[in-house]
């Protein structure tokens, strides 16, 4: 029989486990090591549940804002709806063309509405960046300053989040 030289003994033990040395007896080493894999298993449970619990809240958002893509392209033809409307309204209001369209718009925008897409009316209303765009600030007398005076474009809400910032010009104040 071979006998293991001291440096080779030393090293086997701890290969073994450091927990188990020559008073020790082999029971306490499998112990720890039964207790080091069961918290290892409950960690990787408790992982796996939290994997799963973000996985079907991931799929739930993916869900509720599928529509996204496809509102803010409907968002641009209700915009160019409206500008239609605007240079028909200076021809003539009482044409039948023009409440036709007036109509189309309406049943469209209240479509978008029961959808979830909800107008930011930006005009009079202090500038806030996380819902408005500025696109130019104007002297105004009238106005106090980080009023906003003009929308040039409408934003859009959908649901809980911000699908387009409103375009606006806000108020600089009194002339200088």
């Amino acid at each position: 029989m071979k006998k293991i030289p001291a440096t080779e003994s030393d090293e086997l033990k701890k290969h073994l486990g450091a927990e188990q040395t020559d008073g020790d007896d082999p029971v306490n080493g499998l112990q720890a090591d039964l207790d080091r894999f069961r918290d290892l298993a409950m960690r990787t449970q408790a992982d796996f549940e939290n994997y799963k619990k973000r996985c079907a809240r991931e799929k739930e958002e993916a869900t509720k804002y599928a529509n996204t893509s496809l509102l803010k392209k409907l968002v641009s033809i209700v915009d160019h709806f409206e500008l239609g409307l605007e240079a028909a309204r200076g021809e003539s209001e009482k044409s039948p063309i023009y409440s036709g369209m007036s109509l189309v718009l309406k049943q469209l925008q209240d479509s978008l509405t029961e959808s979830g897409l909800q107008p930011i009316d930006a005009v009079g209303q202090k500038f806030d960046p996380n819902l408005h765009e500025a696109i130019a600030h104007e002297p105004s007398d009238e106005v106090p300053e980080g009023i906003v005076i003009r929308q040039t474009r409408r934003g859009y809400r959908f649901k809980d989040r911000l699908l387009r910032p409103s375009a606006v010009v806000v108020s600089s104040g009194p002339a200088k």
